[in-house]
């Protein structure tokens, strides 16, 4: 096999993401092992790949990958969601294009199109994550207007109006003017707004020219005030008691009313009430009978109510009425105003408070279990920060408004007869059924049902996922859904813990009476290095697909997942792709040194890097326990830069150039089937975070059996380690440093043979690594002695005197001084630092056994460094 100059990631990726597909490794069917399960967030069947979707892939993927190289059967499914508002708009512009309106087509017409759109659209996203590698079982794809889903929310929604838990009422509820859609709370992002607060009089009922004067942020919705408000205390305002004023320009003659509700302090202490558009005046107006005036449209202009600009522009209305009352004279003053305004999660509109009749859903009682569960660990969060805000909501949790104003989703499973009688079923058969039995006189007279026209929110659908890809409605006994669930890991973003995270542990508790899975991992947010979330309008969002295509699959993985602490957002910095793509290179670069041995390999050279060999085992055995107890903290990023380390620090940079044959010298067998192997077991710990490169390298080390794949090699369990071998390591490796610094340092080239004496205790270690340590430092003669060598360059390390002879070395012995007694300065200092904190009674008595320890080995280590630096000095 002809190897490339460098790894090749557009070949390698298309030809094992096949090879794997094919091979069957992404599929799962329920067996003897256990299993290990995740179920994507749906990302929007409108949806295009982005870094947020790069990062929780990417863990998802990872989790996958590595569960199945630790024996588990795992099942990673993939979907879609339909999306109703975002799905909806992007019909709409499509119909437009084509020059058709909406308002034209009939219901099942427009979904015809709406079919088409998603047939031919929707869904690029997934095929997008095959780019990024995700091992995903493409045979269990779910799609939440899929027939069989369609048929649970269906079921949901009737099992929980029957259970007295889902009704339909009029209330005051966020209205989305773009989408002309109710929306959740949850559905609306609040931000902090620069407005003007304007202050406006209105002209007391009276025989005087007396005027009360209120202060606002929304002129435009003076037109359909009902009352003003002051509090009964307000001395300002006592004597309007029973008092009515009028609504400037349009002269309604509305009530002054008193309630404790007001803020004296704030604005002018009097209210305007508009209990048609705000939630507060609204409750006010129940409470003092007052008159429900709406003055906007659906679509946010102004409506006949108004009386003025009817057709208008709310916004465009907001200038116009404020130019209006100053030339009415009722114009008093404007300042500047900071305030937090409503926008859609979904259009990025202002929502508009407006009283409808929709449907809810009491959420109260299905909160109580799901709540219990997290705050007992039951579901555990990953970082447990979460928590807070996950109870702060649920245990203020308020009834959800669950139907959209939309064509593209669940419709509502209600139909009306002509009395207005509601008949919740399946389907309409069902409803026949309950409206025949319930009235057959009218039935038989006026026999037609009309069905409700709103369809169910886009959540209300996937909160049932975890259940529903495993066919929970077609048999809650199934085979799938009995091994899959509950799901091992949910892998998702803080945004959406009320929206679907809460939800979905609801469903799960109400419907299959059980969790819907056994820990949640929240990522945070990607963003530019200079800390803004990235978007579209900003530009600082970078195309992730070209970025695949320019630096590789595993580039981008790598550049995700190095710089992403559990639930704290990532600075995404191109840079990281750079450091992801150098280290692929110096894999290859290494794999082609390994096998460039391959033509050298002989049996009858006698083995000695067998100290080599041994401490790059244990360095692996250690790594990977550590990467066992950091993963299953979900501390990722810590993980990979552990095995990143290991690959570039201690197998390119140490092991291979302690084992490294001469020039032109064979190399002994058992070396280089043991580096063969050592390297199989770096690319396995790898492999979840970075699998085509690990992969290729894998089978470009040596020809492999078919079924021999990366993918599914188990992973080895490390038990003990070596730690006298592994400080040995350290050792040599500290040894190696030091000497190769002094030789920099006293200008001697990397040709000049040296002369080394050491002054320890420790032959046995030496013994073991000479000829390593003789041929990394180029000593020509490697020594003992017990005295020191006058005229030679003295160094220590640890407690180990060193002495370098070197016949070009021009000796600075004062360079030499410098240098001990700064080094002489420091440990005394630290040692001071030492002694301080063994001498605090506190710390002593409170301390683990263990930190005490390991305080006392600094101490000491320090005292026998001091002392060999000391008689160093002194010699020269």
């Amino acid at each position: 096999m002809e190897l490339s100059k460098n790894f090749q990631h557009g070949e390698a990726e298309q030809k094992w993401y096949e090879h794997w597909n094919n091979s069957g490794y992404f599929n799962s069917k329920p067996d003897d092992r256990p299993p290990y399960t995740i179920v994507m967030p749906p990302p929007n069947v409108t949806g295009v790949l982005h870094m947020g979707h790069a990062l929780n892939n990417t863990v998802q993927d990872l989790l996958i990958r590595r569960a199945k190289m630790q024996g588990y059967n795992t099942c990673w499914v993939p979907g879609t969601d339909h999306a109703s508002i975002a799905t909806e708009a992007k019909v709409v512009g499509m119909l437009r294009e084509r020059g058709i309106d909406k308002k034209n087509l009939s219901r099942d017409e427009f979904l015809k199109y709406a079919w088409e759109w998603k047939e031919k659209y929707g869904g690029i996203i997934l095929q997008q994550l095959r780019k990024l590698g995700c091992a995903l079982d493409w045979d269990r794809t779910n799609f939440t207007m899929d027939d069989n889903y369609y048929a649970a929310v269906i079921r949901v929604f009737v099992e929980l109006y029957n259970k007295g838990h889902i009704y339909r009422g009029v209330k005051m509820i966020n209205w989305d003017p773009k989408a002309k859609t109710a929306l959740s709370d949850e559905e609306v992002n609040y931000k902090q707004t620069n407005s003007k607060l304007y202050y406006v009089q209105y002209k007391i009922d009276s025989d005087t020219e007396e005027y009360i004067t209120i202060a606002t942020v929304r002129p435009e919705t003076i037109l359909g005030d009902t009352a003003i408000c002051v509090h009964p205390d307000d001395p300002r305002y006592a004597h309007l008691k029973g008092k009515y004023c009028f609504v400037p320009l349009i002269n309604r003659r509305i009530p002054i009313i008193f309630d404790d509700y007001i803020d004296i302090e704030f604005g002018t202490g009097a209210l305007k009430v508009t209990p048609a558009h705000d939630l507060n005046d609204y409750n006010l107006g129940l409470k003092h009978n007052l008159a429900v005036v709406d003055t906007l449209n659906e679509d946010g202009t102004m409506s006949e109510a108004a009386q003025l600009y009817i057709g208008e522009d709310r916004f465009a209305v907001r200038k116009k009425i404020v130019e209006d009352l100053k030339t009415a004279g009722n114009f008093v003053k404007e300042e500047e105003y900071s305030n937090q305004v409503g926008f859609s999660e979904r259009t990025d509109v202002v929502i508009e408070p407006r009283l409808s009749m929709q449907w809810w859903c009491n959420m109260q009682d299905m909160a109580k279990p799901a709540l219990e569960n997290v705050l007992n660990d039951n579901i555990e969060f990953h970082p447990a920060k979460f928590k807070n805000l996950y109870r702060h909501w649920m245990e203020n949790i308020k009834d959800w408004c669950v139907s959209r104003q939309l064509w593209w989703g669940q419709r509502i499973p209600a139909w009306y007869d002509a009395e207005g009688t509601i008949y919740v079923a399946n389907n309409a058969d069902e409803a026949l059924e309950q409206y025949r039995s319930k009235k057959p006189e009218l039935a038989a007279s006026n026999p037609a049902l009309r069905q409700d026209e709103d369809v169910l929110d886009t959540w209300f659908s996937s909160w049932l996922w975890p259940m529903q890809v495993f066919g929970w409605n077609e048999a809650p006994d199934n085979k799938d859904l009995q091994y899959y669930y509950p799901t091992n890991t949910l892998v998702t973003a803080p945004e959406i813990i009320f929206f679907w995270v809460a939800r979905m542990a609801m469903a799960g508790y109400e419907f299959m009476g059980k969790k819907p899975f056994d820990k949640v991992y929240f990522t945070g947010i990607v963003r530019d290095k200079q800390g803004r979330k990235m978007s579209k309008s900003l530009g600082n969002s970078p195309d992730l697909l070209k970025l695949i295509e320019d630096t590789g699959a595993d580039a981008v993985r790598f550049s995700v997942m190095i710089s992403s602490p559990a639930g704290n957002d990532l600075l995404f910095d191109e840079s990281q792709l750079e450091q992801g793509r150098n280290f692929c290179n110096k894999m290859w670069n290494a794999m082609k040194l390994a096998k460039g041995w391959e033509s050298r390999v002989s049996d009858s050279v006698k083995e000695t890097n067998t100290f080599a060999i041994d401490w790059m085992e244990q360095r692996i055995a250690k790594v990977s326990l550590e990467v066992d107890e950091l993963i299953k903290d979900f501390r990722l990023s810590e993980a990979l830069k552990l095995i990143y380390s290991l690959i570039w620090d201690d197998f390119c940079s140490w092991y291979l150039e302690w084992v490294k044959p001469g020039m032109d010298q064979p190399i002994a067998k058992n070396t280089y089937e043991k580096t063969i192997a050592i390297y199989e077991q770096l690319l396995q710990l790898l492999h979840p975070y970075m699998p085509f490169i690990t992969e290729e390298i894998y089978h470009a080390l040596k020809e492999r059996a078919t079924g021999d794949d990366l993918i599914v090699r188990q992973l080895p369990v490390y038990e003990g380690l070596n730690q006298e071998l592994l400080n040995h390591g350290a050792m040599l490796q500290e040894l190696i440093t030091a000497v190769r610094d002094t030789r920099n340092k006293n200008q001697l080239k990397p040709k000049d043979t040296i002369k080394l004496w050491i002054d320890t205790k420790h032959t046995g270690l030496y013994k073991q690594v000479e000829h390593i340590l003789a041929r990394q430092v180029n000593a020509e003669e490697l020594g003992y002695t017990a005295d020191a060598k006058q005229g030679a360059i003295s160094i220590v390390v640890q407690t180990d005197k060193l002495y370098i002879e070197a016949a070009a070395a021009a000796i600075d012995t004062g360079a030499q001084k410098e240098q001990m007694r700064k080094e002489l300065d420091y440990l005394k200092g630290f040692l001071v630092s030492v002694e301080k904190k063994l001498g605090n009674e506190r710390f002593v008595q409170n301390a683990k056994p263990e930190i005490i320890d390991a305080e006392r080995k600094k101490q000491a280590d320090a005292e026998a460094k001091i002392k060999a630096l000391e008689e160093s000095l002194s010699l020269l």
